[in-house]
């Protein structure tokens, strides 16, 4: 489980200097009006479609797979506002970790807010099932601002990435546990708290099962929430964050509790959050994580 960090002057060393004054500038980009951020990072998504050619083409394949019945003009269509988004998801990583609260609860409304409420009042633990959009950083900001709660997350390999993410996601939340901490997961949802969890990426071979996922017969799918869900006995339910169309700021959708969760089959269970998934991705599939090569 990870607290506020403390920094240490050992990541001021000449070795961080280059990532430093890339901190530095994303603070400057996200000072801007959001129009002008909005138009800074949909630029530099287009430019990465064209440097990040390998991620183009497992985002590409991945849009093939799972929409085979779209037309090759319109999946393409799709890429190129999937990586105007992946653009603009660096922006609102570092909305998330530096703008003001004041200014982040302009920028998003929130839709089933009382089942996240309901859900906790048993004095259970929830399992906030979640979805890898472009916004993912921001969302998790917006959420502690409503309730704040713990999430699961991948600690980075840079020291000073560690430093620098794990204060701005606490910023509005309460503790960050190790993905592979299965027992502080479990005794964090055995208290009464609300955990995020994602289980859309492919973990590997251990610990995952292969379940339909749109149009592909056979996914890769974590048994994370299954084994989460036998051990805690946690309700559970999906969060997401999208980004209105109009480009007037965010919706973070609260689903109601997932009653009918099959929770004494792994294999039907996978399936289960799979469409859990499918349903939360077209709320704006032009906006998740295509690039992650499941």
């Amino acid at each position: 489980m990870s607290n506020l960090p403390k920094f240490s002057r050992a990541l001021l060393h000449p070795r961080y200097w280059l990532l430093w004054l890339g901190i530095g500038l994303l603070w400057l980009l996200v000072q801007l009006p959001y129009p002008v951020i909005y138009r800074l990072g949909t630029a530099l998504g287009r430019l990465a479609m064209r440097v990040m050619k390998s991620r183009a083409r497992i985002a590409r394949r991945n849009l093939e797979l799972c929409f085979p019945e779209m037309s090759a003009a319109d999946r393409e269509a799709l890429l190129v506002k999937n990586f105007e988004s992946l653009g603009m998801g660096l922006m609102e990583t570092g909305m998330a970790w530096f703008w003001s609260d004041e200014r982040v609860k302009k920028w998003f409304d929130v839709e089933g807010f009382a089942n996240l409420n309901h859900a906790l009042s048993g004095g259970k633990g929830v399992m906030v099932v979640g979805v890898h959009f472009m916004s993912l950083e921001l969302g998790g900001r917006a959420m502690g601002l409503c309730r704040p709660m713990m999430a699961t997350y991948r600690p980075h390999n840079s020291p000073l990435m560690e430093w620098v993410q794990t204060r701005g996601r606490l910023r509005s939340n309460k503790a960050m546990i190790d993905r592979n901490n299965l027992t502080g997961l479990v005794h964090a949802l055995k208290s009464g708290e609300a955990v995020w969890f994602a289980p859309d990426q492919d973990y590997g071979p251990k610990g995952s099962v292969f379940a339909p996922f749109f149009s592909v017969p056979q996914a890769a799918t974590t048994n994370g929430t299954y084994v989460l869900s036998r051990l805690s006995g946690a309700k559970m339910l999906s969060i997401s964050m999208v980004r209105k169309l109009d480009r007037r700021g965010y919706s973070l959708h609260i689903s109601e509790v997932m009653n009918d969760y099959p929770g004494e089959d792994k294999q039907i269970a996978a399936g289960y959050i799979n469409k859990v998934i499918e349903r939360e991705i077209l709320r704006a599939p032009e906006q998740y994580l295509w690039v992650h090569r499941r």
